[in-house]
């Protein structure tokens, strides 16, 4: 979502005026943070979760399935009870950029207690139901990544049409309605991305080829208004797509996590991000954009290319005259250094910093690692500013840090506490693509944090070169990643700290070597283990908890979703992704051409709504076991740890 600021947003010529401002007040602002708070100490565990949903209608007269654009709408209903009152909210709601699309978090976030992890699903289907007693007859909400068929002609409800010359994002398939209406954020955000780039951005996902497939597959927009832009930037045997909204568009589940203290957030942040691209193979659930089955299965490309802001010269295209800096990624990809110092090694990327930014945070005290961490972030411009937000106070206002900061999308963040506030120091983990079903997202969510209880107890160390990383990510978002590829993976976790617990599931004894043992695994090896080689992360996760307590419910819900994440790792539940492309292929409709029709789209979506309310059931994709996840932790353990009663938001 990022940083909702009210205000009147400046055009980008009139926002590169303020660059250098912001940048440096934004500096000076993290400054302020740091210095106030890098003593803040045991805090204690809190995590959260954001699920982005996507609205659709269904015609079933015309079998017609299209994005329902009543966002604003909807959503001005569900933050009623928070605008009324902040008290006792079981759940909490945002804008995201498409007029389809809201975001839900659960009204308070979850502590330290094993018990939360039984609340996770109950919450997410609350938010659900919170939505569908909003929503008319042929209307629904769905967790999907992406719609098949976005950007095909007449995809949203009602109908809207591109207009490829005087809108925000200039597209040819995506028209400015499919924006959300309710914050000039984000229509400002598609606008100056463009204009900043001095093209409109281009995205080209390499065609599935099927034997019917056009060879070569080239397509003609000129019947669409291009006057050019289009025919030169797409490349044969691939879809191209051109507007914010193709990435932005896209929905995906996060995690937020806030750690004892800057230490540990930086430890975690580190740790965590080998496992980013872990997850999302693992969570792949989009192969068709723009009505074609494509040779990748996650949205990660695409979401990067959307928001590329960078010129000519920052990609390297042309030789530096005007700007600073040729950057080697956009504005949303994977981190390219970690935080902590003892991570430094790892760090085998190539920085890209402000250097007079860096000297600015060493002078103030900030360690090296952690400051050209900084100083990379800000060489990106601010593509949105309000007039109203450009001379604020650096000692009492964050919002020139959270400028960038936001604006940054990358697999993993790192986010300092907001000014006076009783928010600690948090990272959030990015990468996930949304699931069909709560008990799917409840899954992953109880996962991941299970891991970073484990990381933080056991004291493992899944480092390795910061360029393997990258390497991973690309690799995560191959067709049928979980089956056919392999991984850089660490095998030796345990460090010197790590207890003799830890030493015994993972074998051998830390400090053994130097350095890193890195091995090329599969998904399945990395998530359930490989006998004499490597522990896996679920075995690592089932030694954790056989040190603390549970509840029989909260141990039944757990046991439950590490079964599915174990399937899933192990290829014997599809991905959705997977489960999408048998769905087209297999269709009776279906051409092999490698073209998702409106009737196919509309059977499939359909099929999607059936899904998520427990109406079917698929063989190897569908998990059929329930758990006992309950909306509410027993009176008497909140009698028993009177902290719970904290619900500062996250966020």
């Amino acid at each position: 979502m990022g940083l909702l600021t009210l205000g009147s947003p400046l055009s980008w010529s009139e926002t590169k005026k303020y660059a250098e401002h912001i940048r440096k007040h934004g500096i000076l602002q993290f400054i302020h943070l740091y210095n106030k708070l890098k003593d803040r100490k045991n805090d204690y565990l809190k995590w959260g979760d954001e699920v982005e949903y996507t609205l659709v209608h269904l015609d079933d007269e015309k079998k017609e399935a299209r994005l329902l654009l009543r966002g604003h709408e909807i959503l001005t209903e569900l933050r009623r009870k928070e605008d009324e009152s902040a008290e006792n909210l079981v759940t909490l709601w945002r804008p995201e950029f498409a007029a389809y699309m809201v975001e839900g978090t659960p009204g308070r976030p979850y502590g330290g207690l094993i018990s939360h992890f039984n609340m996770v699903e109950a919450n997410m289907r609350a938010r659900k139901e919170e939505v569908k007693a909003l929503l008319g007859p042929n209307e629904h909400i769905l967790c999907i990544t992406a719609f098949p068929r976005i950007g095909c002609p007449l995809f949203t409800h009602p109908e809207a049409l591109p207009d490829p010359h005087n809108s925000a994002s200039r597209s040819l398939f995506y028209p400015d309605e499919a924006i959300y209406q309710g914050h000039p954020r984000f229509k400002t955000l598609a606008r100056n991305i463009r204009e900043r780039r001095g093209e409109k951005v281009a995205m080209n996902l390499p065609i599935f080829r099927d034997s019917k497939t056009p060879k070569p597959f080239v397509e003609d927009f000129s019947s669409l208004g291009d006057d050019g832009e289009a025919a030169r930037a797409s490349l044969p045997d691939h879809v191209y797509l051109d507007a914010m909204g193709f990435g932005m568009g896209c929905c995906c589940l996060q995690m937020t996590f806030q750690a004892q203290d800057i230490t540990e957030a930086r430890y975690l942040y580190d740790q965590l991000t080998p496992l980013t691209p872990i997850v999302l193979a693992m969570s792949a659930a989009t192969p068709v954009f723009r009505g074609y089955l494509t040779d990748v299965d996650c949205r990660w490309s695409v979401i990067s290319g959307s928001v590329d802001d960078r010129t000519r010269e920052e990609r390297g295209l042309e030789p530096l005259k005007n700007d600073r800096f040729v950057i080697n990624k956009s504005r949303y990809d994977t981190i390219d250094s970690y935080l902590s110092e003892c991570s430094a090694p790892f760090n085998d990327i190539p920085l890209v910093y402000d250097e007079e930014l860096l000297q600015m945070l060493l002078d103030a005290g900030i360690d090296e690692t952690l400051g050209r961490h900084m100083a990379h972030l800000f060489i990106r411009d601010p593509v949105v500013l309000y007039g109203e937000k450009v001379d604020i106070d650096d000692e009492e206002d964050s919002d020139h840090f959270e400028n960038i900061q936001s604006t940054n999308w990358q697999n993993m963040r790192f986010k300092p506490p907001p000014p006076n506030s009783s928010i600690g120091w948090r990272i959030e983990f990015r990468p996930t693509e949304i699931q069909l079903t709560e008990f799917e997202n409840a899954a992953f969510v109880v996962f991941v944090v299970l891991l970073t209880r484990v990381i933080a107890t056991f004291k493992l160390n899944f480092l390795m070169p910061i360029s393997q990383v990258d390497a991973n990510l690309r690799t995560a978002q191959n067709r049928d990643a979980v089956l056919r590829e392999r991984f850089h993976f660490r095998q030796d976790l345990i460090s010197c700290d790590s207890p003799l617990q830890a030493q015994e599931c993972c074998g051998g004894r830390p400090c053994e070597q130097e350095g890193a043992k890195v091995a090329l695994m599969s998904i399945d090896e990395i998530v359930n283990g490989k006998a004499g080689e490597f522990a896996g992360l679920i075995p690592l996760i089932n030694s954790y908890l056989g040190t603390i307590e549970a509840d029989v419910d909260t141990h039944c819900s757990i046991r439950q979703y590490l079964k599915f994440i174990s399937l899933r790792a192990s290829g014997k539940l599809r991905t959705t992704a997977r489960w999408i492309r048998d769905f087209v292929t297999q269709h009776p409709l279906y051409q092999q051409d490698s073209v998702v029709s409106s009737a196919i789209n509309y059977d499939l979506v359909k099929l999607m709504v059936a899904l998520s309310e427990g109406d079917e059931h698929i063989p190897n994709f569908s998990y059929s076991a329930r758990t006992k996840t309950v909306d509410s932790l027993p009176p008497s353990v909140l009698a028993d740890n009177p902290r719970l009663k904290d619900d500062s938001v996250l966020q």
